[in-house]
């Protein structure tokens, strides 16, 4: 079984996030960036299936050569190769374009990612990449086995789980459930010195479509001071709450 996962490069949550150019670029400097933890939970998958069923793993990013220690990672990990698409990725859509482009000439069985990246939480590849391929796809995946060409898989839907069956090849867009993140593994030395030796393919993008355009980036309004009110005084509380909150 042939396995694609795909990998975006998105800032560690405790970075200090910042604008340059006007509020129009995200400024780098000084960003810690890691594998998406979505995607993370997919290539942790994807690695069971290595283990268990002798399935080679190529995870896959697009963009410039600042995201390669992200392939590099999930080289460690224990994926058995890496291709770095060369562009820059734009939008959702654009990023799909280049992923359908790579499987329509390597023909994989299964792929996985993360139902979205926690940067933008766009939450548009996994869906645009099944469309452009007509390929079955299973959103917000907490279980997936695979026997030969069928799967079954569990998603999670409003007020419970459904469980589905499909055949190969499939989309996966997982999440927490897929794995545990008790289960994540965490590079070894072992894994950092043969990650060295494994191949991280570098290819051009196509050229593609992009939808979008970003005007500027606004942070969220700062939180405004908190007043305290005793827990005994009910009848402040509710002043404040009606004639200054304004909430009831």
């Amino acid at each position: 079984m042939k396995i694609l996962v795909c990998i975006s490069h998105v800032p560690d949550t405790t970075s200090k996030i910042n604008f340059s150019n006007d509020s129009t670029e995200f400024d780098t400097n000084g960003v810690q960036f890691v594998i998406n933890p979505y995607d993370e939970f997919a290539l942790t998958r994807a690695i069971w299936f290595q283990e268990k069923q002798g399935a080679k793993v190529t995870v896959v990013n697009v963009g410039n050569a600042t995201t390669e220690p992200t392939l590099r990672k999930a080289l460690a990990i224990g994926a058995d190769e890496a291709i770095r698409i060369d562009a820059q990725p734009t939008d959702g859509f654009f990023v799909a374009q280049q992923l359908a482009e790579l499987y329509k000439k390597e023909n994989y069985d299964l792929v996985l990612m993360g139902k979205e990246s926690i940067d933008y939480n766009g939450a548009m590849v996994p869906g645009l990449l099944a469309s452009f391929l007509d390929i079955d796809y299973i959103n917000a995946c907490i279980d997936l086995e695979v026997d030969g060409n069928n799967a079954q898989a569990s998603r999670e839907i409003d007020g419970g789980i459904e469980k589905l069956s499909a055949t190969l090849p499939l989309i996966i867009a997982g999440q927490k459930g897929l794995v545990e993140e008790k289960d994540l593994k965490i590079p070894n030395m072992r894994g950092i010195m043969m990650a060295r030796k494994k191949p991280l393919t570098v290819i051009s993008g196509t050229d593609a479509t992009t939808t979008t355009q970003i005007s500027s980036f606004e942070k969220p309004a700062e939180k405004g001071a908190c007043k305290m009110v005793d827990a005994n005084n009910i009848d402040e509380l509710i002043n404040l709450l009606h004639n200054e909150a304004k909430v009831i």
